[in-house]
């Protein structure tokens, strides 16, 4: 059964965007339209160019930004203001998800490679604002992105998370690689699957994979003899 796999986790990772909603909400599509109006203005240059950086940066540094600060010198939190300022309406509630995350014996956190303030609109807009026990945002990590090692090891070391007992959930794979080296069980969030070593398992629907988890104990009080 699929719950033997996770019988030693006692922290349980989420990615946000694409993970903890459906890409059907599209959300991405405002972010990187004002992704590319941002480097337009910023580095004088135009739409198609601006968008091939958008795209070339986040293929090579990780994250869009990462590339910005480190090609251009940009300062992140006014980006990370200005590209997360989006609708959230497309987003709806999801009270059987925000139930079955509950039932997850041990420590839930998010982290994202969006700023924690976007994450938190996102969480509360999917009924999800008081599942988790901390968000941690790009912020956290220094402004460093996954896929990047750092990145991971600055925030569970904030986290005070051991590896060896966390799962991932992630609907980039290859946000998925350096969790697997580092220990964890890895749960790729994606419509297709990828087959890949750094891979544990896939699903197309969180909430239905989380099923799988109902009948875990919950931990109970400690106890002296």
């Amino acid at each position: 059964m699929v719950a033997d796999r996770f019988s030693h986790v006692t922290a349980w990772v989420f990615d946000l965007d694409n993970t903890l909603y459906p890409p059907s909400a599209r959300l991405f599509d405002q972010i990187e339209l004002r992704m590319i109006d941002w480097v337009m203005r910023t580095l004088a240059v135009n739409r198609a160019e601006a968008d091939r950086l958008r795209a070339e940066y986040w293929a090579s540094h990780g994250t869009t930004l990462a590339g910005l600060m480190e090609v251009h010198g940009v300062d992140p939190e006014g980006y990370l203001h200005e590209v997360h300022d989006i609708s959230f309406d497309a987003l709806k509630v999801d009270s059987v998800l925000a139930e079955r995350i509950t039932g997850l014996p041990g420590r839930k956190i998010v982290y994202t490679n969006g700023s924690e303030p976007y994450a938190r609109n996102v969480l509360a807009a999917r009924g999800l604002g008081d599942v988790f026990d901390a968000v941690y945002g790009v912020e956290h990590a220094g402004f460093q992105p996954k896929p990047r090692r750092v990145a991971y090891e600055t925030v569970f070391a904030a986290d005070r998370l051991d590896p060896a007992v966390a799962a991932m959930f992630e609907d980039d794979p290859r946000n998925l690689a350096v969790p697997h080296a580092m220990g964890m069980r890895t749960i790729h969030v994606a419509d297709a699957p990828v087959t890949a070593d750094h891979i544990h398992h896939h699903t197309d629907d969180l909430t239905d994979f989380l099923s799988h988890f109902a009948g875990l104990a919950q931990p109970g009080p400690e106890r002296s003899y």
